[in-house]
């Protein structure tokens, strides 16, 4: 999508051209006519022609001796049109009506701002200037992803090939088994305490699990895993399994399904997508997730798309490396004098407010 700054500056510029034109003649009223098939909650269609008015603004116009009702300046379809597609190539029509109204209110001003000279101001030609450029540069930009999507049958046959371990998908069998037990908190000595009045009263405050609770339930839980992965690789259920390993660990509710399909080796996380070398019937190794618990998975089938499944997705990444390509020699290699801007500053810092004001003492008041 253009920058807003963009589309003013258009708007801008056909703004211009527009009132140095004389009033277009009024054109002919756009005839309404019912769809073929009407419903009652869909409101006849309505036909308007590429000559026909779509803007028409009154008592605005380029001829100074005009007046009352002849003082119209009217913007067609096709010029509407052909400004929208410029601005943003398949514009929505509540996006076009939000245009329609910035033109007509900027098509105005510009005229009066001109009327005035501030189109020859020092500040006017600088901003022109920069516009330039920025259009220029989006124009580049745009031209560059053409390019990058020009992608032949040979360049998306050759990627495939050389990446065709990528297109593999495999129905697999995942158990997982939480890295520990859950622990009921235990419950605190009685403490003395004091009711409203006066009168005393126990409290009990229950208290987390202690270290060596932890512990014991993590080894519980890594045997809990070792068990079940050899019970896997021994032909076992996974779905069994798997809510066995929820019950050991103390989990409420229905076990996870087990069953994942359609998995590719970049779905997977990257500790994971070993598995994807498994053969059908295989059960993985042990693999162990410090933040979350262990998993094991059983090869249930495996097949590789074929390149007329997967081409959309090779067009994609082969026309956006080129175009990251194409951009990398417009972007760096150019030296910023650090007196004058100051340092570069770092992302991971929040940025320099300056030091507080002192917080003003309150007098004392006897």
């Amino acid at each position: 999508m253009r920058s807003q700054c963009l589309v003013c500056l258009l708007l801008a510029g056909l703004a211009y051209g527009q009132a140095a034109q004389p009033a277009t003649p009024p054109a002919a009223a756009a005839k309404a006519e019912p769809s073929a098939s009407p419903t009652p909650d869909k409101a006849p269609e309505v036909k308007v022609g590429p000559d026909d008015a779509v803007i028409t603004l009154k008592g605005f116009c380029a001829d100074a001796t005009q007046q009352g009702d002849a003082c119209k300046t009217v913007i067609t379809r096709a010029q509407f049109e052909k400004l929208a597609e410029a601005l943003q190539p398949g514009m929505s029509p509540a996006l076009r009506r939000q245009l329609a109204t910035a033109y007509s209110r900027m098509l105005r001003m510009s005229t009066a701002a001109e009327k005035r000279g501030l189109d020859k101001g020092p500040t006017f030609e600088e901003k022109m200037y920069f516009a330039r450029m920025q259009v220029l540069s989006q124009e580049f930009g745009r031209a560059l992803q053409e390019d990058s999507g020009k992608v032949t049958d040979g360049d998306l046959e050759d990627y495939y090939k050389k990446n065709e371990a990528s297109y593999e998908q495999a129905t697999l069998a995942r158990i997982y088994i939480p890295r520990a037990k859950q622990i009921a908190p235990s419950v605190a000595s009685p403490k003395a305490g004091t009711e409203a009045g006066g009168k005393s009263a126990a409290t009990t405050n229950a208290e987390p699990p202690a270290e060596a609770q932890k512990k014991a339930a993590e080894e519980a839980m890594k045997k809990v895993a070792a068990d079940l992965r050899a019970r896997a690789a021994a032909g076992e259920d996974p779905d069994k399994l798997q809510k066995e390993a929820s019950a050991a660990a103390g989990l409420p509710g229905t076990a996870p399904t087990t069953k994942m399909e359609k998995m590719r080796r970049t779905t997977l996380p990257p500790n994971h997508q070993a598995v994807m070398d498994l053969k059908p019937g295989e059960v993985s190794e042990l693999i162990s997730d410090p933040n979350n618990g262990y998993y094991i998975y059983k090869m249930v089938s495996k097949e590789t798309s074929s390149l007329d499944t997967v081409k959309p997705d090779i067009l994609k990444v082969i026309s956006s490396q080129r175009y990251r390509d194409s951009m990398q020699s417009f972007q760096g290699n150019f030296d910023l004098n650090d007196a004058y801007f100051g340092p570069t500053p770092n992302p991971a810092m929040p940025p320099h407010r300056g030091p507080k004001p002192p917080a003003q003492e309150r007098p004392d008041h006897d």
